[in-house]
């Protein structure tokens, strides 16, 4: 019955590319058109999006550690948790643009109902506590740069970051959250001024150094839980609904098969570019710390403002400025991802009305959960919470929570039933199974080096 579904749906590809050859050929040479060499940009969208929006203060602060603690002993683990990164990724990503719908709505038509409530409210406080943290690390970085009271400059940013995605449409908005990607290249910057020894670095990228004691593990524990994040799963699949949804000429892949060859290649290329700057961005921030903090005696470091602090007596009050600017940056960037993924987990398991498209009163869930967990996040500023560790109970939360989101979107993927004749491709599948055990694994040893401290 099924290899028939499959048969059936692949004849139906091969009638409509032969009864609409104008749209077939248009789907395939959109991003050619037009005289203008940057017009290939069109490809990315949501997966370099979503890869800079993990580099977030709180993930500079993890990365800063590993940096300022290790040297460059873990270089290694962003050329390890590239391809599972970009993996699951990709696998959201199909599922949303597949179907037509974003994570949450696909795993609530495939498991118990309270299943997904569970998972989504963790993901909510996870995502809360997360916010709060960037926030802090965006009004210290920003006092860092010029006067003024860290809370205020924390709800300058709070409101600057509800106002992108209450008050402008999906298309600006999108727009402006590929421009702050740009803010990434400030630790480039960063690198650049500092004496970096390449050969070195280099090579602690290719040949891992790895030690079993309980600082390393819990450092690589963070570092890989610090990169796949449950948050990122939500917002990349509902970014491609969002995406499809703002163009009147795009269906989901299962109501118009003759557009996934170039949807698939777009979407496969905007993944892998998006998490590899991801991952180039966090090797530069651990290559930067390296070679001042740590070569300085500079060990432990509580927070991204901090690492930018300490980073201007070493290598100069240019390398300070620009690597706490892009704290900035990174932070408006991620603000609104973190609770706009919250927001669209929580909307589609209630069955609400979805999308930054909508305006408030039609979407009430949605803009109040957006809402809620930014001014949620500010006010545990307020608090005599340490930030430091609030972000570890979020570390747990999102380990916690990621394996079995993982494992169920695994699969989906391979669900005939649900996505026909658009399940994973072998290398895809193998890779995310990779990825989620290698999370598994991180999940045990991180609660078993908590339990031994």
């Amino acid at each position: 019955m099924r290899r028939e579904r499959s048969r059936a749906l692949f004849r139906t590809f091969r009638l409509e590319c032969r009864l609409q050859p104008r749209r077939a050929r248009w789907i395939f040479a959109l991003p050619m058109r037009g005289k203008s060499p940057l017009r290939w940009l069109r490809i990315f969208g949501p997966g370099v999006v979503t890869g800079a929006s993990d580099d977030d203060p709180s993930g500079i602060a993890t990365y800063s550690q590993a940096g300022a603690q290790f040297g460059m002993g873990l270089l290694w683990t962003m050329a390890l948790s590239y391809p599972l990164m970009a993996a699951i990724q990709e696998v959201s990503a199909r599922v949303g643009r597949v179907t037509g719908h974003g994570l949450a709505g696909n795993l609530k038509s495939s498991y118990p109902r309270w299943v997904l409530y569970l998972f989504v409210g963790l993901l909510v406080i996870a995502n809360t506590i997360n916010i709060g943290a960037d926030i802090g690390a965006m009004g210290a970085a920003a006092q860092l740069l010029g006067d003024g009271s860290v809370l205020a400059w924390a709800a300058l940013f709070s409101g600057v970051s509800l106002a992108l995605q209450i008050r402008m449409r999906y298309g600006s908005y999108a727009r402006v959250l590929l421009v702050l990607t740009a803010s990434l290249l400030a630790y480039v910057a960063t690198a650049a001024v500092v004496n970096v020894r390449w050969g070195e670095a280099l090579w602690s990228t290719v040949a891992p150094s790895l030690h079993f004691d309980t600082a390393s593990l819990s450092m690589i524990v963070a570092v890989f839980g610090t990169t796949i994040s449950p948050y990122l799963f939500f917002w990349q699949a509902s970014q491609e609904v969002e995406d499809e949804e703002a163009d009147p000429k795009a269906r989901p892949l299962l109501r118009a098969p003759w557009q996934a060859r170039w949807q698939l290649f777009r979407l496969r290329v905007d993944t892998l570019v998006g998490m590899a700057a991801s991952n180039l961005i966090a090797w530069f921030i651990m290559l930067t710390t390296a070679t001042t903090l740590h070569a300085s005696g500079i060990h432990d470091i509580d927070s991204a403002a901090q690492a930018a602090a300490a980073l201007t007596p070493i290598a100069g009050k240019f390398a300070g400025l620009v690597f706490a600017a892009g704290i900035i940056g990174t932070g408006l960037l991620a603000v609104p991802v973190l609770a706009g993924s919250a927001a669209y987990a929580a909307a589609e398991a209630f069955d609400c009305p979805v999308g930054l498209d909508c305006k408030p009163r039609e979407a009430k869930l949605f803009y109040g959960v957006i809402s809620g967990s930014t001014i949620v996040g500010f006010a545990l500023n307020l608090t005599r919470i340490n930030p430091m560790k609030a972000l570890i109970y979020s570390a747990v939360i999102n380990g916690v929570v990621a394996v079995p989101i993982m494992f169920m979107i695994m699969v989906l993927g391979t669900n005939k039933a649900l996505l026909r004749g658009f399940v994973l491709p072998s290398v895809l599948r193998s890779l995310g199974w990779a990825a989620t055990l290698v999370m598994l694994s991180a999940t045990i040893a991180m609660i078993a080096t908590l339990r031994r401290g």
